[in-house]
């Protein structure tokens, strides 16, 4: 068996240090990628007005729900090349490196067609108003044209940290960011391009991305570098990224699919909804990087640490990564609940935008730290190579059941309130669901 090299290994050390050395540079990517997808909603929203930002903001649930799936699978990917990375054995990490690489490239060429051809539709069934349709239509045609970069970022991303480095994507994370804000100013702001200008930008960025995480892959001598070459599937490596990959890949898609139905819910309230629900929801984002950083951090933790056998230590570094996902991400959500108004106003300063923005922040902010629990249980759970639990969960409290309750409720009492109760109320339910189920399955439970 080839030994691989120590760099990136966190089956060393102290716990606590070796998380949080591994998540800071993940936390730093999310914050520059959040500051990004902001800045296009501030440049479109001041610069285009409350269409525009209405077209662009509401896009964020359909882009992930034909992403999402793709995403999952690249998680299953991570766990499977950061267990062969903890237990040392090169070949087979190789094996399944190249099988995700090709599995990304046939992917980015689906998504582009399915993308392109289905936007129409879908924004249609999403109950999109017709003074948005136009702006939506070509901002998301223009985003899936663009397939091949973000897919393969993803890829590039989800091989690199499952190896331990997360210093990396941070640095082209950042250098994409500059560019596509510089975009946006230059095709919005200097030739008026429109939504499109936005779309090219943020399309552009990406790839450029996911061109630089190519070239570190190619160039580094560590047993986790790329060859064109030897890009190809793998049958037996193709049946176990599906098998860890499979499940997230549902669950993210399904969980999108519910939150397109609860965007074409808040469409049915009109374009400053949209506008003001949008501008929540960049601010938001900001209260998804704790949980975003150790949702992404836990799976290759834990994932090492079970290839190297210390089913301890990844016990333990699951219990550390959960609670201080949760209780950075409610720091936030008060924060966020105390500057709610003037950071609507910051992407839109119609009242009636500042006035849906406001109101959607002081219901939601509070619960954060259920979103954030529930988040870090379904990442102990992939990499422990255990992602139907997690799957089965979401599936049913953050899509059946929200999906059920807004379908009797808003015909009965066309309140948009409830909407925006939706998101605390199954946020509490999976995480009453993921506490009973580690309570019982704790004795047995073993990480092996």
């Amino acid at each position: 068996m080839e030994q691989a090299s120590s760099i990136g290994f966190l089956t060393e050390g102290t716990i606590w240090k070796r998380i949080t050395s591994f998540a800071l540079p993940i936390f730093l990517g999310n914050l520059f990628q959040q500051l990004y997808n902001t800045a296009d909603s501030l440049i479109v929203g001041n610069f285009l007005g409350s269409n525009a930002l209405a077209a662009v903001s509401s896009s964020g649930n359909l882009t992930f729900l034909l992403i999402g799936f793709l995403n999952g699978i690249a998680i299953g990917a991570g766990v499977v090349i950061a267990r062969y990375f903890g237990a040392r054995d090169a070949e087979n990490m190789q094996r399944a490196i190249h099988t995700i690489v090709a599995f990304g490239l046939a992917a980015s060429v689906a998504m582009t067609v399915i993308g392109v051809l289905l936007t129409p539709q879908i924004l249609i069934w999403m109950d999109t108003p017709a003074a948005v349709m136009p702006n939506s239509v070509v901002y998301l045609k223009i985003y899936f044209m663009g397939s091949l970069g973000f897919v393969m970022y993803n890829v590039f991303v989800g091989i690199l940290q499952a190896v331990g480095d997360s210093r990396h994507p941070l640095y082209y994370l950042i250098i994409s960011s500059i560019i596509n804000v510089v975009l946006d100013l230059v095709f919005i702001g200097v030739f008026h391009t429109g939504v499109e200008g936005a779309a090219v930008a943020t399309a552009f960025s990406q790839l450029v991305s996911a061109v630089l995480c190519l070239i570190q892959l190619m160039r580094t001598r560590e047993p986790y570098r790329v060859s064109l070459r030897k890009i190809r599937f793998d049958a037996i490596m193709l049946k176990q990224v599906i098998h860890l990959g499979l499940p997230s890949g549902v669950q993210n898609s399904i969980v999108a699919l519910a939150n397109v139905i609860v965007q074409a819910n808040i469409n049915s309230f009109g374009e400053m909804a949209m506008a003001g629900c949008g501008a929540f929801s960049k601010i938001e984002g900001f209260a998804f990087l704790p949980i975003n950083s150790f949702s992404m951090a836990l799976p290759t933790f834990i994932g090492q640490n079970i290839g190297a056998g210390k089913y301890e230590r990844a016990a333990k570094g699951a219990r550390f990564g959960i609670l201080s996902s949760v209780i950075l991400a409610e720091v936030i959500g008060m924060l966020i609940l105390v500057f709610a108004p003037a950071l609507t106003a910051a992407f839109e300063s119609t009242p009636e935008v500042i006035q849906f923005g406001v109101e959607r922040a002081r219901t939601s902010a509070p619960f954060f730290c259920l979103l954030a629990y529930s988040h870090s249980m379904g990442a102990v759970m992939r990499g422990e190579g255990k992602p139907v639990v997690s799957m089965l969960v979401m599936m049913i409290c953050w899509c059946v059941i929200r999906v059920s309750f807004l379908s009797l409720v808003i015909p009965l009492t066309n309140n948009i309130q409830f909407v925006y109760w939706a998101y605390p109320m199954t946020w509490l339910l999976s995480s009453i669901a993921f506490f009973v189920y580690y309570k019982k399955a704790d004795r047995l439970h073993s990480f092996a």
